[in-house]
C-alpha cells in the first residue's frame, strides 16, 4: 500500500469476547512480518486475557478499524517497581498491510494519553511510558523513537541448538537439590522474589500473585530445579523451566524454555546457576522437549 494516511481509519473500544479472532489475525500476522516466533490463538487470548489484573478492558485496550476489518490494537498496563516509579506498558499490533499510514501513531497517542489518565489517578510521583521491543519490529521500534523514545534495556534471547552434549556440572558443596513439594512452593517463591530484589523494574509481590503463579501455563514444577541450602535449610537458588505445548503445537516444534532463574545474594559466585541450568536441560530432554 502507498506511504499515505487512512482517512476512514477509527478507534473504538474493546467488544469482548467477539473480537479475539480478528486480533489473533492482526498479531499472527505481526509475528510472520517481523519474524518473532509466535502464534496467538483466539482461545489462548481469552485466556490470557482473563488472567489480567488491574485492568479494567473497557479503558484499557483500543481497536483500530478501517471500514469494518481490524487492522491494529493496544492495550496498556501498569506496574510500581520497588522505589515507587510507575512503569505504564504498551502491547501493541499494527497489520502489515496498514503499517506507515499513521495507524500505530494514533494508538500510540491514545494510549500515551490513557497512561497519563492513570498516572494522575494514581497520584503516581513518578511515571514512565514502557515498550518491548524485539529486534525484528523495525518499524515499531522507528515510530517509537521518532516520539520520543529511547533505549534503556536490551535483552538477548539465547537457542541451544541441541540437547544431546550437556555438560555435567557438579552442585557446589553445601547445597543438594530437592524435588518439588506442595510445602515447598511458598518457600520459593519467596526466594525468586528476594533474590530479585533491587533489579531493574522489580516490583513486589501483591496480594493474590502467588495464587495467580501457581495457576500459570508456565507453572511445571516437574521440570523445575530447586537448590537448597544445606546448613540453613533455605532455598538457595532455583531455574523453573517451561514446555509451552501451545506454541510448539501451533509452530509445529519442540521446545523447552529454560527460564526464572535466580539465586539468593549469600550464595552467589559458586556455580549454582550454571549447576542448576544445566540439570533444567536435563530436564526438558527427559520430557523430549528438544528445541526445533
Amino acid at each position: 500500500m502507498p506511504d499515505q494516511r487512512l482517512n476512514d481509519l477509527h478507534l473504538r473500544p474493546f467488544a469482548g469476547d467477539s473480537d479475539f479472532a480478528a486480533m489473533a489475525e492482526v498479531a499472527n500476522a505481526v509475528f510472520a512480518a517481523d519474524a518473532m516466533g509466535w502464534v496467538r490463538t483466539p482461545e489462548h487470548m481469552r485466556r490470557e486475557y482473563a488472567a489480567f489484573t488491574d485492568f479494567d478492558p473497557a479503558r484499557d485496550i483500543v481497536m483500530a478499524e478501517v471500514g469494518s476489518r481490524l487492522v491494529g490494537y493496544v492495550r496498556t498496563a501498569h506496574w510500581t517497581d520497588e522505589t515507587g516509579l510507575l512503569a505504564q506498558g504498551q502491547t501493541g499490533f499494527v497489520h502489515p498491510q496498514f503499517r506507515r499510514r499513521g495507524v500505530g501513531t494514533a494508538l500510540l497517542r491514545w494510549i500515551e494519553a490513557r497512561q497519563r489518565e492513570v498516572a494522575r489517578a494514581r497520584h503516581a510521583a513518578a511515571s514512565v511510558h514502557h515498550v518491548f521491543v524485539t529486534e525484528g519490529e523495525l518499524g515499531r521500534a522507528a515510530m517509537l523513537q521518532r516520539a520520543g523514545y529511547a533505549t534503556v534495556r536490551q535483552f538477548l534471547r539465547m537457542q541451544r541448538p541441541t540437547l544431546d552434549d550437556i555438560p555435567e556440572i557438579p552442585m557446589p558443596e553445601g547445597f543438594e537439590l530437592r524435588s518439588v513439594q506442595p510445602e515447598h512452593l511458598r518457600l520459593i517463591f519467596d526466594a525468586h522474589m528476594e533474590a530479585l530484589r533491587g533489579h531493574w523494574g522489580m516490583a513486589p509481590a501483591r496480594p493474590g500473585d502467588f495464587e495467580r503463579w501457581t495457576k500459570a501455563p508456565t507453572f511445571q514444577p516437574q521440570l523445575w530445579q530447586v537448590a537448597w541450602h544445606v546448613e540453613s535449610g533455605q532455598v538457595a537458588g532455583q531455574v523453573k523451566p517451561f514446555i509451552n505445548a501451545e506454541q510448539n503445537a501451533t509452530q509445529n516444534r519442540r521446545r523447552g524454555e529454560t527460564e526464572f532463574i535466580s539465586v539468593g545474594q549469600p550464595w552467589r559466585r559458586r556455580g549454582l546457576a550454571r549447576a542448576l541450568i544445566t540439570r533444567s536441560s536435563r530436564a526438558h530432554w527427559w520430557r523430549n522437549a528438544r528445541p526445533a
